[in-house]
């Protein structure tokens, strides 16, 4: 096992927003993710719903990212930005049309599934729904996910999350 220590929530250390509410049929809080949901066993995306954001909302935000992975930084497995304000669900796999899908850490224009190293502990995939004040996200397809999510925090109205946890699958039989 790889030993290191913990690293908090990111969102932590955010500036506080008001909350959203975010339910999944996919993702259970606290438990782990589905096969589908990793990259060994489909790299499909959860459903995903939220409560409508603040007044001001101009568009969403769905990201999906690993504190965990054995990096500095993390790593952004999903950004897709510029979701429509009247948009309020994403069914299992996303949504063609609902939003524009940003470059994640792993280079792919993608949802990219849950994969701890091998050998490395449980993984926490944090979900975040960003209700924005801002209809268009000043990125393109280029832009690095970081970059991207330094954009989210300053045009934030309010968040929400949910988070799925998956072993390596040596860890998981």
């Amino acid at each position: 096992m790889l030993d290191r220590a913990t690293p908090p929530d990111p969102y932590d250390f955010l500036p506080p927003l008001p909350e959203l509410k975010v339910v999944s049929d996919d993702v259970r809080h606290g438990e782990r993710l589905s096969e589908a949901q990793l990259a060994s066993g489909g790299n499909t995306s959860p459903a995903l719903a939220w409560e409508p954001g603040p007044e001001g909302t101009a568009s969403y935000a769905v990201t999906c990212f690993d504190p965990d992975a054995p990096t500095p930084g993390g790593v952004w497995h999903w950004v897709l930005a510029d979701i429509p304000p009247h948009v309020h669900s994403l069914p299992t796999g996303g949504e063609p049309g609902a939003g524009r899908i940003l470059r994640n850490d792993l280079g792919s224009l993608d949802f990219v599934g849950a994969a701890p190293p091998p050998g490395d502990r449980e993984h926490r995939y944090i979900f975040a729904v960003h209700a924005l004040g801002v209809a268009e996200l000043p990125v393109d397809e280029q832009t690095p996910a970081a970059l991207a999510g330094f954009h989210l925090t300053v045009n934030s109205l309010a968040r929400g999350t949910i988070t799925g946890l998956a072993h390596t699958v040596a860890q998981s039989q």
